[in-house]
């Protein structure tokens, strides 16, 4: 990252966090009797909400006839941005759920990419669905079990929902003793285990295969000069591994990081941490883990340059245009680095977003075209996916435009990477006085004219350490393979 760069940052972060922190955000609390009358229409009066967990009577004509209660209050589950979605539920006296509105909630995928005809599919399900059933998102219905449809491209987010409801109303009823057994008992609540456990062994397969393909990167990694010694070894290699990035990591896991999991993790910083709400996606665990380790030893180009199935998607695309043999435009060499600093101003404004809201800055996100690509595989209204498109064809003509210019997740990367142990790209003197290969082959443009590697810009391809060991393109082992070719020449007798 440049120094103004750097400067222009910090100076504009520290300039906009006293006005970030001035400005409160005030929730409007819900029409509790407008909402209870959606699931008891004959409703005339909601009651104070009280007890343990707290419920309010919904009364007609004074008699009790169901309860209304607040999942936050009753069973606040942290979801995919950290924090409890709240949903409004209802049930009635003779067991049975009346409603569920959702009323609160701050996660990325239905703050923007599902509508509330999507939301109201979803929650409409549970009307009528005995208290006592357990609920569950999939499977085959038994007695004593109920079955929904989870909310296509919300995975979790749908089960956090679903366990929130399943156990908040089990949880209230019980507690004003109209849960009961068969044998006629009063219901006893028994704490289930921990989401994230059942989340981590219904995916037990992905977490394997995940596991295999990161222990092969840092096998890459570990042998990379080996590698760059065998060009053609290294090529197919990384070819095959983008290819598992994007199919698997991106498609069918559904690992693609986001600069929406960085504004979480800080704000849970801010605003109390749990673990639980970052185990709840094994994946992201796992990958953010990675990322965090590989980091602090080879910087920000091994997730850039490896594992982001956005940026291996554009990779492999950029490769198919050079077999169509369609335009390539690189900008000049000032343009070029001063478009790196977009990346960084957008990563200021959704960073300040964040703290005064973070479902404000979860819209604004959307400056990364993960979400429509990855998580809704294209499946979103027009503009989302047109945006998706215009920025992957931008990537058929300018190499990897998007990663290089435009992700805020990168520049954010860039911060921890300052702190990185190890150097483990090899360089020469004679790079950039005069040998200019590297600089000319780079596919991001980071290495400078006088030969040093812009650690904060480079993806880790590995190519310039390929030319390093290549004795018929870099001049120093040009000369070196010269000089013993001589030398074996001398010492060789002549014939005859």
């Amino acid at each position: 990252m440049p120094m103004t760069v750097r400067r222009l940052f910090l100076s504009l972060l520290f300039a906009l966090l006293p006005l970030v922190y001035a400005t409160a955000r005030a929730d409007s609390a819900p029409d509790t009797l407008a909402l209870a009358q959606e699931m008891f229409p004959a409703a005339d009066a909601v009651g104070a909400f009280n007890g343990k967990p707290p419920a309010a009577p919904v009364r007609l004509k004074g008699h009790e006839i169901g309860y209304v209660f607040f999942t936050g209050e009753v069973l606040p589950i942290p979801a995919y941005s950290g924090k409890p979605v709240n949903c409004l539920v209802g049930f009635d006296l003779e067991g049975r759920i009346r409603g569920v509105t959702i009323v609160h909630h701050e996660e990325p995928i239905l703050v923007v990419g599902l509508s509330d005809k999507d939301l109201a599919r979803f929650t409409g399900q549970y009307k009528d669905l005995p208290i006592q059933d357990d609920i569950r998102i999939g499977g085959q219905k038994k007695p004593g079990r109920s079955t929904i449809d989870g909310i296509s491209g919300a995975t979790i987010t749908s089960m956090v929902i679903n366990r929130t409801i399943n156990l908040g109303v089990k949880k209230v009823a019980a507690a004003r003793h109209l849960l009961t057994r068969e044998d006629g008992q009063t219901y006893s609540f028994e704490q289930p285990p921990p989401l994230w456990e059942q989340l981590w062994r219904a995916r037990t397969v992905h977490i394997a295969v995940l596991v295999a393909g990161l222990f092969l990167l840092l096998c890459i990694l570990m042998f990379q000069d080996w590698l760059a010694r065998h060009p053609t070894l290294l090529l197919q290699v990384r070819t095959v591994y983008l290819v598992f990035t994007v199919v698997f990591v991106g498609v069918l896991a559904a690992g693609q990081l986001s600069i929406v999991n960085v504004m979480t993790f800080t704000n849970s910083l801010l605003h109390g941490f749990s673990w639980e709400s970052f185990l709840i996606d094994p994946m992201l665990f796992l990958l953010w883990s990675f990322v965090a380790f590989t980091v602090l030893l080879w910087g920000r180009g091994v997730y850039c340059g490896w594992l982001c199935p956005f940026g291996a998607l554009q990779e492999l695309l950029f490769r198919v245009a050079r077999r169509l043999k369609l335009p390539e435009w690189e900008p000049p060499e000032v343009l070029h680095e001063r478009l790196w600093a977009l990346k960084y101003l957008i990563l200021l404004g959704l960073f300040g977003l964040s703290l005064q809201s973070l479902a404000r800055a979860e819209r604004y996100a959307e400056a990364e075209p993960f979400k429509t690509v990855f998580s809704m595989h294209f499946w979103r209204d027009w503009p989302f996916v047109l945006y998706a498109v215009l920025i992957l064809l931008m990537g058929l003509v300018v190499r990897k435009a998007y990663c290089r210019y435009l992700c805020p997740l990168g520049a954010a990367l860039t911060f921890p990477s300052r702190f990185r142990i190890f150097d483990w790209l090899r360089r020469r003197k004679e790079c950039g006085r005069p040998c200019q290969i590297c600089a000319r082959d780079c596919e991001v443009r980071a290495i400078r004219p006088t030969g040093e590697i812009i650690e904060n810009e480079c993806h880790y391809c590995l190519d310039c350490q390929v030319t390093f060991w290549d004795d018929k393109t870099c001049p120093p082992m040009v000369e070196k393979r010269k000089k013993h070719e001589r030398a074996a020449k001398l010492s060789t007798p002549p014939s005859g």
